[in-house]
């Protein structure tokens, strides 16, 4: 069995989606369409950047989800699927290509969530980092005795659970960077700062959820045929209603991605395709799941050799 699985943020790179434009009409066509949505030039930045205008979160998302929904139309008939996840904003896409959401839904809602994202970020600033080598219970363990849940100043919350001893922290800006050291000192081989505008999935995105979710409830979110495995519950859905209520809590709640490998592993998913810019998942996919065949789709090139 097959699983399609979706790139989150931190994967965009200026020239995305542009040879697929130049090559597929339909590309071309829902980048345009795109473009209507947003009321702006989105294509423009995906094609010209510049590199810190397209990684700013407002952008950066719908930038994401528009190359993973065309690369998701170009291969839908081609390339079989029993099972769908997305890494966090990949989420999205993934609803996209289980026909959950359709594109103008999903791309306004994909809009919205980025522009409260960036909005909480300025509010309260946060920061995220990257610790390797150390079991996830450890970083755990480290996140719960440095967090402080009544001060938005001293929050520390494990938010990614990447692949077994790769896990992504949340946090106040400043918190964060002066404990980092605590995780080395508890054994972690690296820890590193990521180049975001907030604490992701952690509580300083509240600010955010309930506007988000208001306007997840309006949508119209139908049920679906195949797997969705869901960020914050590392099991299948198929019914609207479940997840609409796991895409809200997504917002606040841990990405689940290693247990939901392993919970798709289980139920039979040997291959996997990665759909959308670089390679990331592919590379979690091999750390995580043994004896996994893996592929991914990005370019023109790519879909032409399918």
């Amino acid at each position: 069995m097959t699983a399609l699985l979706f790139s989150g943020q931190g994967s965009q790179y200026v020239g995305m989606a542009k040879d697929l434009a130049r090559e597929f009409p339909q590309a071309s066509a829902m980048l345009q369409n795109a473009d209507a949505i947003m009321g702006f030039s989105l294509s423009t930045i995906c094609f010209e950047g510049p590199a810190e205008t397209l990684k700013e979160t407002r952008y950066t998302q719908p930038a994401l989800f528009v190359h993973e929904a065309i690369l998701a139309t170009l291969l839908h008939d081609r390339l079989p699927f029993h099972a769908v996840a997305g890494h966090s904003l990949g989420e999205y896409s993934a609803l996209f290509a289980a026909g959950v959401l359709d594109f103008e839904t999903a791309l306004t809602l994909v809009k919205l969530r980025g522009e409260l994202m960036f909005r909480a970020g300025e509010k309260q600033p946060g920061t995220m980092a990257a610790v390797v080598g150390l079991a996830d219970e450890k970083v755990q363990e480290v996140c719960e005795s440095l967090n402080k849940p009544d001060s938005a100043d001293e929050i520390i919350v494990a938010a990614n659970f990447n692949s077994p001893g790769q896990v992504v922290i949340s946090g106040s800006a400043d918190y964060l960077r002066a404990n980092m050291a605590a995780f080395k000192q508890a054994g972690a081989k690296m820890v590193k700062e990521l180049p975001v505008s907030g604490a992701f999935h952690s509580p300083l995105m509240a600010s955010a959820k309930d506007e988000l979710e208001k306007a997840i409830y309006q949508a119209t979110v139908s049920d679906t045929m195949v797997d969705v495995y869901a960020n914050a519950l590392a099991k299948p859905l198929r019914k609207a209603d479940d997840i609409r209520a796991a895409l809200v809590q997504q917002l606040v709640a841990p990405v689940l991605w290693t247990q939901s490998l392993v919970a798709m592993r289980e139920a039979g998913i040997t291959t996997f395709y990665e759909m959308g810019p670089g390679n990331v998942l592919q590379g979690l996919v091999k750390r995580t799941v043994e004896g996994a065949t893996i592929g991914g789709f990005d370019t023109a090139e790519q879909v032409k050799a399918l």
